[in-house]
Order: structure tokens, then sequence, then C-alpha cells
């Protein structure tokens, strides 16, 4: 009995030392463990059990250590590090280490599993199969492999609330304006003009509970009532008339809407049978435009009894016309987001939305009021509107004006916009999926939303120049751990690790900058707690941070981060469903026209680019889509190969722009290139597009100073610009983290909802059409590219018009992309001296010409011994945009506007004789243009043709400069 109480003593003497032993090696490993790919704080054993009987050993880390990305290699190691450094015999036990509350093994998102899938968190035969809310069908091309027939949900950040304090309350930001910028500004600039359409090229339907659409003016046709001069019209067929339903519609009889006020009950719908065959009815919604201008459109209806999924609406716009079916049985009573167009001003045969009772199926179609253009905002709190852009403001307000019940944005225990805003977002997604397959429980409006996100930039600041990264929430501890469609709340965990770390791998491969990785949080937020489905925030970057405002400035840097967060919701939601998935294309590049061999043709060329990161995003087609004179761009055509022949008619202006699609989807745009055939031709004139540049605003870093000069310089921004609140005014960097007046990065709110004018990439059309004034001069364009490669030849043309814009080396912005925005490239130096000296004539206009071959010997030289010309300086003092010259006085843009880019920096050039001047700036008389005439001709203009602010004065000037370089 002795011996064996001794044994048992001495086996858990022993057993007790091998513990103590195993929690000093446990203790020290989580201690001092770093991951390489993310931050995520100091880690800790927070307990650990040994089963010596079982053989086992279960190891409880700390809920950061599951912060880091898992891949079946990252917890290979871990276990395989763990087996040499425990003692033995517990090296050898089955040993489980456990975060978050899950071994870190079932951390590893499916997507990344060599072996056994997690089904728990996978649709699985989950899948919606009717038809999409919405689908284009006058699209040339099909999706197969992208996110057609998908429903995506995301929003970004809070918008504008109203803060009820005291008795008193006041419209403001979230946050601080900082950097030139806001949260709630800054966000949306990535959204809006390349998430969601990135999203919607790869055939997904998109909902954001913020208004969409960055236009200020608003029109509502409706059955109801329309105003200012709106028609709406109905038509009836021989078997089927318009009837009044017994459910509520729109009516907007309040402009201002209060309190729990909700449209949507205010007025009635009408709806028709539907019909297969000919002599079919119509409504049609004709509005009155107020300018010219790109608008959004909108449509509402009621889901009725027998309402068909293929409701086949008509918009008709200064394009053509593009034809869409909606489902009516899901998503009544809101706007209906169709797609953006331009329209004319005024009311026209052009600009119109016809709903027919056209349809598959037997039932019936419903019409109610469709809306054009976001507006301002028309939600009053505290008697007061915003007096902002809708779409600036909040998703409570938005919720409201979109018919939603004040279930959804309000509250009647307190007033508090703040909280209500934030729970909007989720609740409005679930509100319009419930009774869907995604969240069948709940009642709703049916739409079957996959997934949803939320776009934040944080706060936190450097010192040392180091951006702060990005960070991931979910939330896991919430609903027994499910998502309403029964699934596992860890789906929410997969998109996040999918999300955060392809941007890591797309920012690294494509920018030169460590992007930090910051971790991911399981942590009870609203926007991830709330939806239904797999959810998921990105605190994107640190909007208090000088270095991530650098790259977060940067068009170039916000169309990298929206093709990532593109690809990463592609790559979620296929695996989600088995799916194999493709990446859209990117732009095609060395876009070319020529006229064509044939009569009245003309010869498109140009060539796709494959994206180094993604195999799968080659092009396999090309859309080419057309523009007459001043209308729209049509619905495109599909082509092969990388050209095509288009016919045109004589004094007319043709332009084109070129799409790459594969069947993961469509890429963004080309440039636009213009044509036209003089019927009379005495000479032709090619048109360079050397205007290229993206760009953010101009960089201070001293060892002071830090910050941006958007009055030097705002930088170019793709199409437009909506993230600028005003100049940052402090510039002192011992007052990193002060959000007072004082402090770092402290801005100005003078140009908020101000849509700032970018590069529209459309000036060969604003040159062309100068040219066209001018009898007898044809014109095709091509991209400067197209020049260089030898595919477009100088020669060929006696006459160059060569745009440069803003066009300008940016050692800062080359240093960080790799772009290259030099005004002439040496390749294009060598290629305009041979044009100049075999007697080629050559305009060429830019704001940065002369600064920017200034640096080094061989530009100087090509400027003065070339294009006959030297730099005297910028204009950037006064905001005077008057010159003058050739017979007359014009204006061109200085300051910030919606129009046409700033010019905020027109050079002083002079002439190198024998070149003489022909343009002054009116104050201070300054040299603004020159010109030559020997062997050849040059004309060099220090600010932008296309800046000069009247088209007649355009046309004007255009005609005494042709005339100089073609020798009359």
């Amino acid at each position: 009995m002795l011996f064996f109480l001794l044994t048992v003593l001495s086996v858990k003497g022993f057993a007790q030392d091998i513990d103590k032993n195993v929690e000093v090696r446990l203790k020290e490993f989580f201690e001092n463990y770093t991951c390489s790919s993310a931050q995520i704080g100091k880690c800790k054993l927070n307990s650990f059990q040994i089963d010596y009987e079982a053989k086992k050993l279960d190891i409880f880390a700390s809920d950061n250590f599951a912060y880091q990305p898992f891949l079946p290699e990252t917890t290979d190691g871990i276990y395989r590090y763990l087996s040499q450094l425990l003692p033995g015999p517990v090296c050898y036990f089955k040993t489980t280490v456990y975060s978050g509350g899950k071994p870190i093994e079932e951390l590893i998102p499916n997507i990344y599993r060599k072996k056994r899938k997690d089904k728990s968190r996978l649709m699985g035969e989950l899948d919606y199969t009717g038809a999409p809310w919405v689908k284009n069908i006058s699209l040339p091309y099909e999706i197969s492999k992208g996110l057609q027939n998908r429903h995506i949900a995301l929003w970004q950040s809070h918008g504008k609330y109203y803060r009820n304090g005291n008795g008193k309350g006041s419209w403001v930001w979230q946050r601080p304006r900082l950097f030139c910028t806001s949260e709630d500004l800054f966000t949306q600039s990535i959204i809006l003009p390349y998430v969601i359409p990135m999203l919607e090229n790869a055939g997904a339907n998109v909902f954001t509970p913020r208004e969409r659409d960055i236009q200020k003016n608003e029109v509502i046709v409706d059955n109801d009532n329309t105003r200012s001069g709106s028609l709406y019209i109905e038509v009836k067929s021989k078997k089927s008339n318009w009837n009044t339903a017994d459910v509520p519609g729109f009516a907007q009889k309040k402009n201002i809407l209060r309190n729990s006020d909700n449209p949507f009950t205010e007025g009635t719908v009408r709806y028709a049978r539907t019909e297969k065959k000919k002599n079919r009815a119509f409504a049609e919604w004709v509005p009155t435009i107020p300018e010219d201008g790109n608008y959004a459109v909108y449509v509402s209806y009621q889901t009725l009894p027998g309402s068909v999924s293929d409701a086949k609406y008509t918009v008709i716009h200064k394009g053509g016309a593009t034809q869409f079916t909606v489902n009516q049985q899901i998503g009544g009573g809101t706007w209906v987001y169709l797609g953006t167009f331009p329209f004319a001003e005024g009311s026209n045969d052009y600009g119109m939305v016809v709903l027919s009772n056209e349809s598959k199926e037997n039932g019936v179609v419903c019409a109610d009021a469709v809306r054009f253009g976001g507006g301002m905002g028309n939600i009053a709190r505290g008697d007061t509107v915003s007096g902002s852009p809708r779409y600036l403001e909040g998703a409570r307000y938005w919720a409201q004006w979109a018919g939603m019940p004040f279930s959804v944005y309000g509250d009647n225990t307190r007033i508090n916009d703040y909280a209500d805003d934030i729970n909007t977002r989720s609740r409005m997604i679930n509100y319009l999926s419930g009774g869907s397959i995604y969240n069948p429980k709940q009642e709703g409006l049916k739409v079957p939303f996959e997934m949803t996100m939320a776009l934040h930039s944080d706060a936190g600041y450097s010192n040392d120049n180091k951006t702060i990264g990005s960070l991931g929430v979910y939330t896991t501890d919430y609903n027994d751990g499910k998502l309403n469609s029964g699934i596992s709340r860890y789906a929410s965990r997969d998109l996040t690790d999918i999300m955060i770390t392809q941007l890591k791998s797309d920012i690294g491969s494509q920018f030169d900058v460590e992007w930090n990785r910051r971790g991911m949080w399981d942590k009870n937020y609203s926007e991830t707690r709330l939806p239904a489905v797999p959810s998921m925030i990105l605190e994107f970057l640190s909007h208090q941070n000088f270095a991530d405002m650098t790259l977060g400035h940067d068009p170039n840097f916000k169309f990298s981060v929206g093709r990532s967060i593109y690809k990463s919701i592609l790559r979620f939601v296929s695996s989600q469903h088995n799916d194999n998935c493709v990446v859209q294309p990117l732009p095609v590049s060395h876009f070319s026209l020529k006229f064509g061999k044939r009569k009245n043709s003309v010869e498109l060329s140009w060539k796709g680019v494959e994206d180094r990161l993604e195999p799968s995003a080659k092009p396999q087609n090309y859309i080419v889509y057309t523009r007459i004179g001043n209308f729209g761009f049509d619905n495109g055509v599909l082509v092969e190969g990388t050209s095509y022949t288009a016919k045109i008619e004589p004094d007319l202006v043709y332009s084109f722009k070129v799409t790459a699609v594969n069947k993961g989807g469509e890429s963004f745009p080309s440039e636009i290139l213009s044509a036209y055939k003089a019927k009379k031709e005495k000479a032709k004139v090619l048109i360079v597009n050397g205007f290229d540049r993206i760009s953010g605003p101009a960089i201070i870093n001293t060892p002071d100073s830090i910050g941006f000069d958007i009055k030097k310089d705002p930088g170019v921004a793709y199409h437009y610009n909506i993230s600028y609140c005003g100049a940052q005014t402090g510039f002192n960097r011992k007052n990193a983290g002060k959000e007072t007046a004082d402090g770092l990065g402290y801005s100005g709110s003078e140009l908020e909802g101000l849509l700032i004018a970018g590069n529209s990439f459309d000036y060969p059309f604003i040159h062309g059409k100068a040219i066209q004034a001018s009898p007898g001069y044809s014109f095709v364009s091509c991209s400067n590219e197209a020049v260089e490669s030898g595919r477009v030849k100088l020669d060929d043309y006696r006459l160059v018009d060569y745009i440069l814009g803003l066009q300008k080396e940016d050692s800062t912005t080359y240093k960080m992309t790799n772009i290259s925005y030099k005004t002439f490239s040496p390749k294009m130096q060598q290629l305009i001296t041979r044009y100049c000296l075999k007697g080629g004539n050559i305009l060429v206009s830019g704001s940065y010409l002369g600064s920017d071959l200034s640096n080094t010997i061989a530009d100087r030289s090509f400027m003065e011994d070339m294009l006959k010309c030297c730099f005297n300086g910028s204009i950037q003092d006064t905001r005077s945009g008057e010159v003058l010259g050739l017979g007359r006085s014009f204006t061109i843009s200085r300051d910030l506007n919606e129009k046409c880019y700033a010019v905020t920096a027109p050079e002083c050039i002079l002439p190198v004789a024998p070149a003489f001047p022909v343009l002054k700036y009116a104050e201070g008389g300054y040299g603004a243009g020159t010109a030559y005439k020997g062997d050849y001709r040059t004309f060099i203009m220090g600010f932008p043709f296309e800046s000069i602010n009247s088209e007649k004065q355009r046309a004007e000037i255009m005609a005494g400069i042709l005339q100089f370089l073609n020798g009359r």
C-alpha cells in the first residue's frame, strides 16, 4: 500500500513538473509571438489542459492571437514549432490551440483550405435561383463567372447627421475635418466611383442605404401628381387597361418630411395585366430636366398579387434606349435603382422612362413614381434640413425618403440620430431582405442580399511616416453564433480575412509602401452584429495619419483599393456557393483612331491589358461604345479582336470608348477619342491625348510641416472629386493627434458638397468641336501611348494638336506608384523632333509644360530648340483667369468648380527667337503663349486649351491657330 502511494505521488509530482515546464514554455511562446503579416498586439497564454490518459494538450490563447490570418501552412508551422518546444512526452500529444473560441485550424477561411471545408459557414444548397431584382438586358454580353444574379449591400461610413444637444441642434460630420477631408467624405470617394461600378460590372445588384447619386437636382414624375411640367402618361391596349390598386403608393405631398412621414403611403399605384404579343399597354414618365447632366433613374412599384418577375422598363436618354427587367415580386414600396444616364435640359422625346405590360409571365405590372437625380436633403430635424446634397447625408434620412418603416430608422424612446443612423444601415438591409432565402424568418421585401460590408476610415497617427493600415471587424457571439439563414457567423470572419488579406497583397504588389494589416476583431459592433447575412467592417486606413492619406488621396490608389474590395467580395460569394470565378479585366490601352480605307469610315485600334496579379483577368472580347455629337453613348457593340471599323457621316463628330470583357465582367472604360470628317477637306489634324494624369494634391513634407496644399495643386481626380471638405490650415507636425483648430491636418469646410471636376478623359472631343467650327479641317485622335508604340505616325498628318492638360511628372506619386505622367517622355521628344524637322506643325497646350521640361538639360533643349519657348515661372498668387491675344480676351478656369478642372498654376512662357509672343495674361502681362514660323510651325500655350470657358471663344481661338499652323 505504501509502495502504491509513493508511486502515485511520484507520478503526480512528475506530472506537476511537466505542467510547470509546459506552462513556462507556452507563456514564453505567446509572449514572444509575432506575426509577420498582421499587427495583432501582445499575445498571452490564458490556460492549458493536459490529459495524460488521452494524450491530449489543449492550449487557450488570448483572443488577439486570432486576429492574425490563418492559412494551412500557418497553422502547420505553429503546431510543428510547439511540438519541438514542448517537453517530452507532451510533445507527442495531440495538441490543439484555441483562440477566439475556435481551434486555430478552424479559423482558416474555407477558400484557403486544402482539405475539409467547414460546411457550417457555407451557403451550400442555400442559393437564390429567382430573377434578379434588376437586370440590364441591353448589355451586349453575358456574365457567367462573376457576380451575376447576386445581391450585395455595402455602405460608406456615416454621412452628415443631426446632433441634438441642450435644445439646440446642428448638422455635423461624425469625424473632424482633417487633411482636406473627413471620414464621411473620404470613404464614399472609394465606394461610389470605384467599388460599386466594379461590382455592377461583374453583374451584381448593389444596394447602399445612402443615396448613391451625386446629382444635386431631382425630378420626380408620379401618377398622383407631376411637377415642373413633367408628364405621366398611360397608354392602354385592346386587352389591358391601367387600374388603381388597393394598396398605397408614393406621392410627394410635402416638400419637407418630418418625424415619421412616409411618402410611400401618401399616394396610389397603377397596374395592368400582362401581355405577350403586340399592341401592348404602356406607362410613361417624361421629366422636365433642369439642366444637362447625368441623372440616376429610380423606379418604384408595389408588389401585388400576380406581380411578375420581368417587368420591362426602357430608359430613353441622350445615348438611346436602355432596357431593364425588374423583378416586381420583390423590393416593392421603395426606390429601385436602374442606372445613371445623360439627360438633356428640358422635356423631350429622348428623355423618359417607359414601362410596358409585356411579360413572359401571366400576371400584372405595377407603375408608381420615377425619380431622376439624387437631389438635396429634404428630411427636417429640429426644424432644419441639412442644406446638403442627399448623397452627403446619413442612412437614417435616405431610409425615410425611401419608404422604410419608422422602426427601421427611428426610435420613439429617444432622439439620437447618430445611433439611429448606425443601426439604420443594417436594419434597412434586413427589412429589404426579410422573407428571402437568406433571411427567411424576418418579414420584409424578399430582396436576397447575401452579404454586407461597411467601409470606414479609422483614427490614429504615426510620427515616423508609417501607415496605420487596415483593420477588419466581424461578430460571432450573437444569435447563438448563427446568421438568419442558419449558417455559422464565422462566415463573416472568412469574409473579413479574405478582404484584408487581399488588400495587403494588392497594395504591397502595386505601391512602394509597407501597408500594415492590423488584424481582425471579433467584437460587438452594430454594423456587424445586426445584419442577417455575413457582414464586416473594413477600417481601411487612418484619416488622421499623413502617411495613409498621401496614398488615400491618390485616385490610382483608390482604383486599386476598389478593385481589391471587389475581388474579395467576388471570391467570398463564389466560395460560399462553390462556384468558380473570373476577375473582370483591366482597362485597355494604346487606343487610337484613324480614317479607314473605306469611304466615310474610321478604324479603331487598342491593346488589351493583362493583370499581372490576376491570371484570370484576361480580356476575351471588347465592347465599343459610340457617341454622336453632344448626345450620349449607346449600349455598345461586342467586338472579338482589338480593332473595329465604324461608319461615320461627314460633318458629325463621332466619339468612341472601349471596354474589355470576359466571363467575369467588364472593365472600366478607356479614354474617349473623337473623329470628324469634313465634307470639303483641306487638311487633317491628329489630336494626341497626352493628358492621362490622375493624382492626389500637392504634398508638403518638411521637418516642421506636413500636409496637403490644394491651393497650389489640388491634384486630378478620376472624373470628379467628392472627398474634399476644404483647404488644410494646420501643418505643424508637433500637433499630430489634436482635433482642434491648431491640430495637424485641421481643414476648412468651404468645398463640402462641391463636385470638383477632374480628368474626364474626353478632351479630344472639346478640341475637336473647336476644330469642326473651322471649315475644311477633318480630325482623328489617339492616345500618346499609341504614338510612342508606333501604332500612329505623326508624319501622316500635316497638323498635330497635342493635349497636355494638367500633365506633369510628380516625384512623390512616381515613387509610390511607379506611374509616370511626364509631359513628353524621351521617346515622344524624339518623335516630335523628327516630325517637326520633316515640316510638321504642332499645337501644344498645358499647364505644366515649362516646369516639367526644366529639370534636365535634354528636356530644356527639346523645349527651347524644338518648341521654341522657355519657362518663366507659374502664376499662383492670383486667381485672375483673363488671357489676351489673337485679337480677343477670354477666361480660363482657375478655381475648383463642377464644369472643368481648375488651372491653379498657369505658366508664363517666353518665345525663343525667332519665335514670338501671341498670348499674355491680363494681370501682370506675363507671356501665356508663343508661336514659331520656320521650316515647321509651333503654337505653344501655357495653359490648357480646354480650360477656356466659352465654347464660342474656343472655336474662334482654334480658327486662328489652325490658320497659322496651316500656313495661311
